[in-house]
């Protein structure tokens, strides 16, 4: 069942015959632009509430603020650029396209942000910016990657309001409802699916409880960056596994370009982590 609002049929989540609705049409892109704003600056305070139980300065997670920001939606934009999914290359929007055509390059509003671009060009920005000021890198990473999931949780209902980042067809009780127009090819007839945004949302804001729980419960046994391992073995283990609902995946020769890339940070974070722990006092020991 559809529900009209305001002469625009937008469906939100369904429980049980519960609907909830939003408006579809130009306010779409506000609110797009606003989620993001929000998580920004909600991982922010969360930064520096961090900083100071650290008893770093929580005016340096401020200053960063603007360089992340920036730093993390060109990233993100150049992702997606670069690997375009299936529905886009469909409509001929491919790499050489948005590189003949720099206005849709910057065009966010439209969709298409790709997060391990964010993160990593979040992570050169505070690089730069703690090698500049001599600060710890590995510390304020710390101290960012639980607040990075809070944006990510936040952020991920950008996506929603673009009717996009969802699964295969269900009739599971919080199913959401895709606009004719929005629906991937070979899935006209379906009008539910799986809410991959809200299960990436869910996943994230695990992760930054578990990051913060054990930060305060093991702060004299870990190592400065060992938080920022986890969260590098967290989240790309659960986008991994959610992309097999993915509808819409992005391809680089046919191989899923998230999927391969979060199972390649995985695994190679999680051997870093294990390494930097136990490999030294191993061969302390053995000396």
């Amino acid at each position: 069942m559809q529900l009209q609002c305001a002469g625009n049929v937008f469906n939100f989540l369904q429980f049980d015959g519960l609907h909830f609705c939003l408006f579809d049409g130009e306010s779409v892109l506000h609110f797009y632009g606003l989620i993001i704003m929000l998580g920004a600056v909600a991982g922010t305070w969360l930064a520096g509430r961090q900083a100071q139980h650290r008893g770093q300065d929580p005016a340096v997670a401020w200053d960063l603020l603007i360089y992340l920001l920036v730093s993390g939606v060109i990233g993100a934009r150049l992702w997606h650029i670069f690997t375009p999914p299936p529905s886009s290359v469909e409509q001929g929007i491919t790499t050489a396209y948005y590189l003949t055509h720099p206005f849709d390059a910057v065009a966010i509003w439209n969709g298409g942000l790709g997060i391990p671009g964010a993160v990593m060009a979040g992570a050169l920005v505070l690089w730069w910016y703690t090698r500049k000021h001599n600060l710890s890198f590995l510390e304020w990473a710390d101290i960012a990657v639980p607040s990075l999931a809070l944006g990510q949780a936040l952020g991920r209902w950008g996506n929603f309001f673009n009717q996009e980042l969802y699964g295969a067809p269900t009739n599971l009780p919080w199913r959401v409802f895709i606009d004719p127009a929005h629906r991937v090819s070979g899935f006209e007839s379906y009008e539910y699916f799986h809410p991959l945004f809200l299960y990436e949302s869910f996943w994230n804001l695990g992760n930054m409880f578990l990051l913060l729980w054990l930060g305060r419960r093991f702060p004299d046994r870990l190592k400065p960056g060992d938080l920022l391992f986890v969260y590098l073995i967290v989240y790309p283990v659960g986008r991994f596994l959610l992309d097999f609902l993915r509808l819409d995946a992005s391809l680089v020769g046919g191989v899923n370009a998230n999927q391969t890339f979060m199972a390649f940070v995985a695994v190679a974070s999680a051997l870093t982590l294990f390494l930097r722990r136990y490999a030294p006092a191993r061969t302390s020991a053995a000396g």
